[in-house]
């Protein structure tokens, strides 16, 4: 799986993820499991592990901290000649993991990160986006605060002024969007105006529009996305999956991306034994993008068989190969000798 043209380039912030060994809570044993990650960093390091060129924009300090998490970007294949470096601290989160009936859950301490108070005037998105395939971000970014909201505004502008296709996830944070601002639509709405592919849901979709979607029914999620098209007119494709979570080991997972006219929707897949669903919507986002130029049929696909597979893998990032995909495709579940 190769593509002839320029990098996706995912624009987000690297952080660092604290978890316990297992799936014991925080702080029972006096050991952390570290890994680097981050919703854009992650699709660019699946998108990267299928061969297909990706980068990443974002701002780390100029420490030993930096320098690990650019270089776990880097053995994966990633470019990383457009991160900036600076004095700062990287953000960070807390992830306690779920088992049986018991949810995950996630503390962040990201406020004041060095990615967070980079101001727009950083960068130069003219020079940054040269060569671009694609420029892909996620509603975390202006989650984070104003000013970040400003950043993303302007790099979605710059792409959209020199043609570079824009794909945004709503990535909807509560909790940090509780923190400053009470109507999260109002700093969507313009960068959504500015997004060919959205991936988000009907519950996305209510967010955005201030209404109730129903996602109970096939005809009530195609009412939510032919309300987004209609509102967003630069929209050509909505991609979202959908899960039904048993416990936090047994999931059941649907693909399903929507265009103006038609939609596709994938058959049911029941994922037991999670190992780690922290980045599988990352995973699924990687693979729409990688394959959407093959049909929305053939994208989905993908992105439900990246989401899958990334259960059961541990940390952030996919580490799904193009042999590890065919395999899946063809069913071939057992050992492989």
């Amino acid at each position: 799986m190769t593509r002839t043209d320029g990098p996706i380039l995912c624009f987000g912030e690297l952080l660092l993820r604290l978890s316990p060994p297992g799936h014991g809570p925080l702080f029972r044993e006096a050991r952390l499991d570290a890994n680097f990650g981050g919703a854009e960093a992650n699709v660019a390091v699946a998108l990267a592990r299928l061969g297909i060129g990706s980068g990443v924009i974002s701002a780390v300090p100029d420490d030993v901290v930096g320098d690990a998490a650019i270089d776990a970007l880097r053995r994966t294949g990633v470019d990383v000649s457009r991160i900036l470096r600076g004095d700062g601290r990287l953000g960070l989160y807390y992830l306690a993991p779920g088992a049986g009936l018991r949810a995950s859950a996630i503390v962040y301490d990201r406020q004041q990160s060095l990615f967070a108070t980079t101001s727009a005037t950083a960068y130069d998105w003219h020079a940054l986006l040269g060569g671009a395939a694609r420029l892909h971000l996620s509603g975390i970014n202006p989650a984070i605060g104003p000013a970040m909201a400003d950043v993303c505004l302007a790099a979605m502008t710059a792409a959209r002024a020199v043609g570079v296709p824009v794909s945004f996830d709503g990535n909807y944070r509560a909790s940090m969007w509780a923190k400053w601002c009470d109507d999260p639509a109002a700093i969507l709405l313009p960068l959504v105006d500015r997004a060919d592919l959205l991936f988000g849901n009907h519950r996305d979709i209510a967010l955005l529009l201030r209404r109730p979607m129903d996602g109970t029914t096939p005809q009530g999620r195609r009412d939510a996305a032919l309300a987004a098209f209609d509102r967003f007119p630069n929209l050509r494709h909505i991609a979202s999956m959908s899960r039904e979570v048993r416990d936090a080991g047994c999931n059941i997972l649907r693909a399903r991306i929507d265009t103006p006219t038609d939609v596709i929707e994938t058959d049911a897949v029941e994922v037991s034994g999670i190992v780690d669903r922290i980045g599988t919507g990352d995973a699924f986002a990687a693979g729409v993008l990688a394959d959407l130029a093959e049909g929305a049929e053939r994208a989905a696909q993908t992105g439900l068989a990246l989401a899958v597979l990334k259960h059961a893998t541990p940390g952030d990032q996919s580490e799904t190969t193009p042999r590890d995909l065919a395999t899946f495709r063809e069913g071939g579940f057992d050992v492989r000798r």
